[in-house]
């Protein structure tokens, strides 16, 4: 598994920002809006991006040798959540800028006011769980094998 590109998620975030913001548009002038973003998803992609932080510690302080044990399977389902978080992230960091873009053309209502500032905060919220992927994602890769390893697994795997 490669480690996400910083671009990839910026392509998807970009991406989801544009469709999203075209589609909410469409919608608001038929008359129907989405309901406000509810506080709590701001509560919870936080604890997420707390949660991917802390896994990611854990391996990272095995691979630097101040833990003394850890569970391959572990440290594997701990680089997939933080790829994972990486990109769910950025997907909803598109989701909810379009739907900032949407409030902010009407933003001299109050109720358009409210819903900016939830959207916002929730955008606010889904960057940094990309940048807890990424770090995450950083924090599970090993380190490149030594160069006398890997003519030796070179060499190991012509005799097979």
């Amino acid at each position: 598994m490669g480690r996400t590109r910083v671009s990839t998620l910026a392509l998807i975030a970009g991406g989801v920002l544009v469709v999203g913001w075209g589609g909410l548009a469409l919608l608001s002038r038929r008359g129907n809006y989405l309901a406000p973003v509810p506080w709590a998803v701001t509560i919870l992609l936080l604890l997420l991006a707390a949660v991917v932080l802390w896994a990611a510690r854990a391996v990272r302080a095995y691979l630097r040798g101040d833990r003394p044990n850890l569970d391959p399977l572990r440290a594997a389902r701990t680089a997939a959540l933080a790829k994972a978080a990486a990109v769910a992230g950025a997907l909803l960091v598109g989701w909810y800028g379009a739907q900032v873009l949407l409030a902010l053309q009407e933003i001299a209502f109050e109720p358009q006011q409210d819903r900016a500032l939830a959207a916002g905060a929730a955008c606010v919220a889904a960057v940094v769980l990309t940048a807890a992927g990424l770090v995450g994602e950083g924090h599970c890769r090993l380190p490149p094998p030594d160069e006398g390893d890997a003519l030796d697994m070179r060499q190991d795997g012509a005799h097979d």
